[in-house]
């Protein structure tokens, strides 16, 4: 296993905040305060991996804001802006039956459910409505075309098969 999939990207450190060593942090979590449930950080910043603490954090406006074990000061705070911050996977909470965390659907191929490969899950983008499922063309896909995919349980998408890393969807081929 690699040290990507023993690992989830759950936000980054956008920049300082105030002068006590403090930082801003974008979460990638629902709610945005997620973030705080995990008290052990990996930073990801340049290639480099730096293990930290997190200490403590609040919201701030539309911000989340965080303080780290052994940060005190806004110039040793600063050299963190830009970090990727990753959590162990193992520390994520059991989704219920039939959600999924997006790294789960990453990489699954899709196939309409007549059978046709469209290609393969790449990312998704949220849209305030529904979650987006980003498909980029395979060898195996019928064209060479991206596809944008409402992820819409049950009304578009028919069956996530993790095991046999497939995802079925209601979709016409050529929308």
């Amino acid at each position: 296993m690699t040290q990507d999939s023993q690992e989830t990207v759950v936000g980054r450190i956008t920049s300082v905040f105030g002068v006590k060593g403090w930082l801003k942090v974008y979460s990638y979590t629902d709610p945005k305060e997620g973030i705080l449930g995990y008290p052990n950080w990996i930073l990801d910043l340049d290639g480099k991996r730096i293990p930290v603490k997190l200490e403590e954090g609040r919201r701030q406006g539309q911000a989340i804001v965080i303080r780290l074990k052994g940060i005190n000061d806004r110039e040793l705070a600063r050299t963190y802006c830009g970090a990727e911050v990753r959590v162990p996977t193992a520390d994520l909470p059991e989704l219920p039956e039939g959600e999924y965390y997006w790294r789960q659907l990453q990489g699954l191929e899709v196939f309409t459910v007549e059978g046709e490969c469209l290609g393969q899950v790449d990312h998704l983008i949220e849209t305030g409505s529904n979650d987006v499922l980003v498909v980029h063309a395979t060898a195996g896909s019928i064209d060479q075309r991206e596809r944008l995919i409402p992820y819409l349980p049950d009304q578009v998408v028919r069956e996530v098969d993790l095991v046999g890393h497939k995802l079925v969807v209601d979709w016409d081929p050529e929308f």
